[in-house]
């Protein structure tokens, strides 16, 4: 074959691969690769978590079930059973914050990222039900209302706001801006008002429940901050609104180890020393408020007077023998 008659072969050849028809049916043959590929590929299990803090661990009282992010997967962890259930956020930002409803049935996320969202997702099925777009760089914490009717919301603090949902309507019924940096939420007993919490920040905020259900328009959220006192310079890192007889009672605990007490008029009128180095969460129930501390310590304290009760066992030390262990130390 002469030199000429094989550069017009390789010239065919080369216009051939250019030609709209060869590129076509390759990307459609990568594509289906991938297809075939994402429904072969099962996640089964997932190592670690991502929860920048208590805000992002949740758990079911009713059930027990366990959910907490690792990146933008949402973990559904059935401890008794150690077997994990999955929700995969589509939009591929990252969890930081999630809740339970009430009832159980439906978990709400929020993500970091550009324009986030506010998500709700059925537990049983893992898929979305409801999303609300309100926030515009990250949201810092998320809580259902005791009576499941609405959602809060409060973004990162350049975010600056704080919204109130009634996610079933998929209308935002309240709203306000909150400058500080605010690190929990917690709903009172009768969902009348909720409690933020942060850097030298606790506040109340009211809903007004004849106006938000009457007016289609956002309703201007009323917030009132609580009286702090000589604790105003500390870091309140979780915050849980009483329940039962101290239904009145809003209890929080700074970074540097309080216990704090709000009475109904929103003065701090009493608190204790947690005797650690950190105080990280807070847990509140009818006759128990658990506080949880450095070094993995829970200590248990009254609801009616603050008067300490115990200092729960710490867990076994990873990969520990327990059927080894036959004396008490």
């Amino acid at each position: 074959m002469t030199a000429e008659g094989s550069g017009t072969i390789r010239s065919r050849i080369k216009n051939l691969l250019r030609s709209p028809s060869i590129k076509l049916r390759r990307r459609s043959g990568a594509t289906r690769h991938k297809e075939d590929l994402s429904e072969k590929v099962i996640l089964e299990k997932v190592l670690g978590i991502t929860a920048p803090g208590n805000r992002a661990l949740a758990c079911d009282p009713r059930t027990g079930l366990l959910a907490y992010p690792a990146g933008c997967v949402v973990v559904l962890l059935n401890p008794r059973k150690n077997k994990q259930h999955h929700i995969f956020n589509s939009s591929r930002k990252a969890i930081t914050t999630l809740a339970f409803s009430p009832d159980g049935k439906y978990v709400v996320t929020g993500e970091s990222g550009h324009m986030p969202a506010v998500r709700v997702w059925d537990v049983s099925e893992r898929l979305q039900v409801a999303e609300l777009q309100e926030h515009k760089y990250g949201v810092a914490c998320v809580a259902f209302s005791p009576n499941g009717k609405y959602i809060v919301s409060v973004g990162y603090q350049h975010d600056m706001m704080v919204n109130v949902w009634n996610w079933k309507k998929n209308v935002v019924v309240a709203a306000n801006k909150v400058s500080s940096k605010v690190t929990a939420v917690s709903f009172s007993d009768d969902s009348s008002y909720f409690v933020t919490a942060g850097n030298r920040h606790v506040k109340f905020w009211y809903l007004d429940h004849g106006k938000t259900s009457k007016v289609n328009a956002t309703v201007p959220l009323l917030g009132r901050s609580g009286l702090l006192g000589e604790l105003r310079n500390n870091f309140f890192s979780d915050v849980a609104c009483g329940r039962g007889r101290q239904a009145a009672s809003t209890f929080c605990i700074t970074s540097s180890g309080l216990l704090c007490e709000f009475n109904d008029r929103r003065l701090l009128d009493k608190w204790v020393e947690l005797r650690t180095s950190q105080a990280t969460c807070l847990s509140v129930t009818d006759e128990l408020i658990f506080c949880g501390c450095s070094d993995g310590t829970v200590r248990a304290f009254s609801p009616v007077n603050l008067h300490f009760l115990c200092t729960l066992p710490r867990p076994h030390s990873l990969g520990a023998d327990i059927s080894s262990m036959v004396e008490a130390r």
